[in-house]
């Protein structure tokens, strides 16, 4: 008797293991091409608004947006990142152009956080390249929309020494 139910246990053990091996994981339901679409679109218009001086219109960066800039301490809140921004938009863009290519991204399974992982190049007003680099983006969906919530980049280009 003491048998049968040990046999029986066993059985039963094995089929809720099976059972429990063979059963699916949901499915994703987030289209990774299409959000790497959406991302590129913010890229761009980033970019676009960069360009065109009016540091002010960028919707790219959440209100607790950190970045991590070279060669200065994290920029935390989004009035810090733009306030840096204008600061230094002659400095670094005056007459030259910047652009982003999304190169990977990598979605949340509720499509609510995506990592980024994209290149960019600054030129000048003769198309030669004086700039380009790699960077990495946090963005978060609030209110229905990617914004920036981590961001870091490095240049490609040789450091000058004085």
């Amino acid at each position: 008797m003491k048998s049968k139910a040990i046999k029986g246990i066993l059985i039963a053990c094995t089929i809720s293991l099976v059972i429990a091996c063979n059963v699916k994981k949901a499915e994703s339901t987030v289209d990774i091409e299409e959000i790497k679409k959406e991302i590129q679109a913010k890229e761009n218009e980033f970019a676009e608004v960069y360009n065109s001086g009016e540091m002010k219109k960028i919707g790219y960066y959440a209100d607790d947006a950190v970045t991590y800039v070279q060669n200065s301490p994290p920029l935390v809140g989004r009035e810090a990142i733009l306030e840096y921004l204008r600061a230094n938009i002659d400095s670094l863009s005056k007459d030259n152009r910047i652009s982003f290519k999304t190169n990977e991204v990598f979605v949340s399974n509720d499509g609510n956080q995506v990592v980024e992982i994209g290149y960019y190049k600054v030129v000048d007003t003769d198309s030669n390249v004086i700039n380009t680099g790699n960077y990495m983006t946090l963005f978060v969906k609030r209110d229905g929309k990617y914004v920036s919530l981590r961001d870091m980049s490095a240049t490609d280009m040789p450091v000058e020494l004085k």
